[in-house]
């Protein structure tokens, strides 16, 4: 949900329009008060915010919002007139993330919305499996080790995802094959052993962290 606070009328419905006409949500207000009443009760996910407003201006609401804890995280665009430098150095130094100088083009106003929702979108923490220098990102399914990229198979990816998630623990054959090549496979241990084999040789120092159970099967040495 965009919200586009413009006290001239023509302007804001223009704003809609076009935010509307790319499939966004947005909302209009005519002054910073009573845009200010709405955010005690709804976040929306940017302000497209005039400097000149009637009753609490833009530069005072803006104040309002990035003093407010609930609220600071919510980016905000300045719209200033054109030549108002002190209003740009004024909104960026408050915290503003972007501006558009009026007279604006709404495809520019388009783009300066997505560009700073892109920016502003929370970064998703990917899901790591460290040991040492070895990392294992399992939302991008890559492996690290010492900083170089190493090209495993799907099953060897699976195998080395089970020993990190689990160090220490000894895995039997069946247990191996029940969790990375499913319940259903029918396999002898030689497939295995092969897997292993190949594992340990690409990951070259990290792969003497596999030991055999003897007996019993394979664990990830829980030492490093």
């Amino acid at each position: 949900m965009i919200w586009c606070v413009e006290d001239d009328t023509s302007i804001r419905d223009i704003e809609l329009y076009a935010l509307h006409s790319t499939g966004m949500e947005a909302r209009g207000f005519e002054d910073g008060i009573s845009c200010w009443e709405a955010l005690k009760m709804e976040k929306p996910d940017l302000v497209l915010l005039d400097v000149m407003l009637p009753g609490m201006d833009g530069v005072e609401l803006l104040t309002k919002i990035k003093q407010t804890p609930e609220l600071c995280e919510i980016p905000v665009i300045m719209a200033t007139a054109k030549g108002a430098e002190y209003d740009k150095i004024q909104s960026l130094d408050l915290g503003a993330d972007d501006y558009l100088v009026k007279p604006f083009g709404m495809m520019e106003m388009i783009s300066r919305v997505k560009a700073v929702l892109r920016r502003c979108q929370p970064k998703q923490v990917s899901k790591l499996l460290k040991v040492g220098g070895l990392v294992v990102n399992l939302d991008e399914h890559t492996v690290i080790a010492d900083g170089e990229r190493l090209q495993l198979t799907y099953k060897e990816f699976e195998i080395l995802r089970l020993f990190l998630s689990h160090p220490g623990m000894a895995f039997t054959r069946d247990q191996m094959f029940a969790q990375v090549w499913g319940t259903d496979y029918m396999g002898d241990s030689r497939t295995l052993d092969m897997h292993i084999r190949t594992l340990r040789q690409k990951l070259g120092d990290y792969g003497k962290m596999i030991e055999t159970v003897r007996n019993v099967g394979y664990r990830w040495e829980a030492g490093l």
